[in-house]
């Protein structure tokens, strides 16, 4: 069984190999650029894992892991359009460096990249796994239209919040675990308790996101901290702030929800405070932790030797406590 580090250098030696060099430079640089960022590959590298786990051979993960790879990012370009975004990965978003067209059309081809690469998913899996890929994207465009809409919505729930990170997120970590257990011949149920296992560990891992953007460090998250509270995006903190905030607290909240001009570092400070004395915090890191123990549950469900599960875990583990 390949480690995490090991699977990753595989994951950026054929990153490196795709050819991103053509005319028009236009067209192709801003997706050379936004792949060479170097984000974590967590998609890619649990898709070459979840094969490993069945199989030494980890050959016909490859082009499929590189699709959702490729996939992951186009959908990043569109996003970071949408929300606004002036950093990614610590630098300039591509419609930052280029502009919005340029983002919208690059980030096109990139989709059309993706399928590509899944075609090249051999024979015998490829019907299913492309069945899966084409649900999971629908399923992600669904997700942030649900995202789009609790803009203009104040009375998001928890719930509602949790199944549109479901889709925005998790689904595609579910899809890596799932395509790489197909091509690496897995039982079907073992396939679909890694599908569960990610969409537990994407779950957990938007959840620590949402921590980070409030009480992470720019320097290592590679993000504008409290961006999500300048937009006053529907997180599960501030959804929660607002379901247990009462009396004064409420209405600081409110007043904070509705003061966009200003000192956006004092709205920052304000509303991280509130967050601080409503318990906020602690009722998110909550939540990820559960669904990082539903993750472990399915994990343990896969019939192979333990051993060959520790590397899975310890990724969890370490996703559950990063950074950035």
């Amino acid at each position: 069984m390949k480690t995490f580090d090991e699977i990753t250098t595989i994951v950026n030696q054929e990153i490196a190999k795709l050819n991103w060099s053509k005319e028009p430079r236009g067209l192709y640089e801003p997706i050379g650029y936004v792949l060479s960022l170097c984000g974590k590959r967590i998609r890619p590298a649990l898709t070459l894992m979840a094969c490993n786990l069945f199989t030494d051979d980890i050959q016909p993960a490859i082009a499929p892991a590189l699709g959702i790879e490729v996939f992951h990012n186009f959908t990043l370009l569109h996003d970071d359009i949408m929300d606004k975004a002036p950093l990614r990965r610590g630098k300039p978003t591509v419609h930052i460096k280029w502009n919005d067209n340029t983002a919208i059309l690059s980030g096109d081809v990139m989709q059309i990249a993706a399928y590509q690469l899944i075609a090249q998913t051999p024979e015998k899996y490829l019907k299913e796994v492309l069945t899966i890929f084409s649900d999971t994207a629908t399923e992600i465009c669904e997700g942030q239209q649900y995202d789009v809409d609790f803009e203009q919505r104040n009375d998001v729930t928890a719930e509602e919040y949790l199944e549109m990170i479901r889709l925005k997120t998790a689904v595609l970590l579910g899809c890596a675990m799932q395509t790489g257990a197909i091509t690496g011949g897995a039982k079907p149920e073992d396939a679909r308790e890694l599908y569960l296992f990610g969409i537990h560990i994407g779950l957990a891992f938007q959840l620590k996101d949402d921590l980070l953007d409030v009480y992470g460090n720019e320097l290592t998250f590679g993000k504008k901290i409290g961006g999500d509270i300048l937009c006053n995006k529907k997180t599960y903190l501030l959804i929660q702030a607002l379901n247990v905030a009462k009396g004064e607290n409420l209405e600081q909240l409110k007043y904070w929800l509705a003061n966009n001009s200003g000192n956006p570092e004092k709205k920052i400070s304000a509303v991280t405070e509130l967050y601080n004395i409503l318990g906020a915090k602690k009722i998110c890191e909550d939540k990820m932790s559960f669904f990082y123990e539903k993750a472990i549950a399915n994990l343990e469900k896969i019939s192979i030797d333990k051993n060959k599960k520790q590397e899975l875990r310890k990724l969890a583990e370490k996703l559950m406590s990063r950074n950035d």
